[in-house]
This record gives structure tokens, sequence and C-alpha cells, in this order.
């Protein structure tokens, strides 16, 4: 057997693994993350090993970015099991695998939903244009939401606008909670995967997720209100549009003024 594109489960295609395995080895659910290794320092390696070990014959599906580093993370995740007195690293090792890079970012696109049940995103740089792509998929992701910059709060941004908050965690340990929860419970899984494609197939009105043009319409709103505020010489304060208009809503007054 051999994979084509936009067909088969991600336990089906086994990230490629072993198209041919048989049902002694059988997937139970598929965890990806398709960034960069240099996203992910070690506090996220250990929490996929404490996945992997809470939900049996699952895999982790990652990306070759790039190929050189894959020893690297292979040695670092024999090396801190052992540390740990667990020493089950060739165990874990066998339950991770590896896609080649697509340079066809719409073919990578939809690889997401052939080959993801769940992302685990990195903490503290999380997924970008990737977690765009898996949630197009109908791939949702789970992700930390204690972080103190923008780039660690992107996919805490995304799950509460896509009414997924149940998916933002608050640390490693409830990270794994969530994710060993909906690798385990099929019925919170397939709840959570309904509800994000419902999102992308809402129509009249698009969901306000998923509509660009309302989005780069609210955002010139959001930079006039604060070009306003700047040549009228008021402080600077925090901009909030709203669904119905632009309003100005001040941090510290709590009063509310109507676009100008």
């Amino acid at each position: 057997e051999y994979y084509v594109l936009g067909t088969g489960t991600p336990q089906e295609n086994r990230c490629l693994s072993d198209l041919n395995a048989g049902e002694e080895n059988k997937v139970s659910f598929v965890y990806c993350n398709f960034n960069k290794f240099l996203k992910n320092n070690p506090e996220t390696v250990l929490s996929w090993i404490g996945i992997l070990r809470k939900v049996p014959n699952s895999i982790l599906c990652l990306l070759e970015n790039p190929p050189s580093g894959i020893a690297h993370l292979r040695k670092y995740i024999k090396d801190v099991t052992s540390l740990t007195g667990h020493n089950d690293g060739k165990e874990i090792n066998s339950r991770i695998h590896f896609l080649p890079w697509e340079a066809n970012p719409f073919d990578h696109q939809m690889r997401n939903q052939d080959f993801c049940n769940v992302v685990l995103d990195s903490h503290p740089y999380n997924g970008h244009t990737t977690a765009q792509d898996a949630l197009y998929g109908g791939v949702p992701i789970i992700t930390r939401s204690d972080g103190e910059d923008m780039a660690s709060r992107v996919t805490t941004s995304a799950n509460k606008v896509l009414g997924l908050e149940e998916l933002n965690t608050n640390s490693s340990s409830h990270l794994i909670d969530v994710a060993v929860k909906i690798g385990t419970d099929q019925k919170f899984f397939q709840t959570i995967r309904n509800h994000l494609i419902g999102t992308c197939l809402q129509q009249n009105p698009m969901h306000e997720y998923w509509d660009v043009q309302r989005y780069v319409k609210d955002f010139e709103r959001g930079l006039k209100m604060s070009w306003e505020r700047y040549v009228s010489g008021e402080n600077p304060d925090h901009v909030f549009v709203t669904n119905d208009e632009s309003k100005f809503i001040s941090a510290t007054s709590g009063s509310t003024k109507d676009e100008l």
C-alpha cells in the first residue's frame, strides 16, 4: 500500500511509518506537531512523552524540519527517559514518526487532515501558519495559555474565537491531561472536531474567525481609532473593535466613546 494525498484516516496513514502494519500494531490516536524543531523546548518534548505513556497505541507525527535534527531529538528522548528512571526511551521513540517536507503549501495543508487527529502546540513559541493550516483542515489544537507574549498566545486567541477554550491549558501537566482525555474519550474528541469543522463550513454569516474581509475591515478601523487618539493628544490605551461598530473602551475608566 502507499499514501495518496487526501485519502485515509490518521490511524490508517500512521505518519507513513508502516502502511502495511497488521491489526496487532493498530494505532489508536495520532498527535501531531508540524513546527520547526527549534520551537520545541525540553518541557514541550517531556509533555509529548507523558502523553504517549498515558494513551496506549498512540503515536506522535512530526515534520522533518530539519532532517538533521531527528537524531538529536531521538537521543534526547533516550537520555531523558533514562535519567528519570523510566528507561522506556526505545519504546517512546518507536512511536514517534516523521513526515518529509512538502514544498507545496496547499498539499501540506491537506496533509493535516490525513495524518492528524489533534495537534499539540509548541510552547512558548506557538505555531502560526502551521496552526491555521491545521484548524482549517478540521484538526483541533491543544495549547498552553500561560505565556506572556504574543508568540505564545496565538493559538489561545484562535481557540477562544472558535469556541474551543477547553483546549487552552495553563501548564504542562494541564496540557497532558487534556491531550489524554481527547485521545481516550472518543465522544469528547468528536464533539470538539465537529464544532471546529462547523465553524469552517458556516455561512450567512461566515464565522468571524474565517471571515478575512471582515478582519481586514475591523483592523483598518482599529488603526484609524489609534491614529485619531494620537493626533488628538490622548494617552495610549486599549482599543476594541466591536462586532457592530468600532468603539474605544478605556481600560482605566471603563468609559466608551463612539468612533469619530
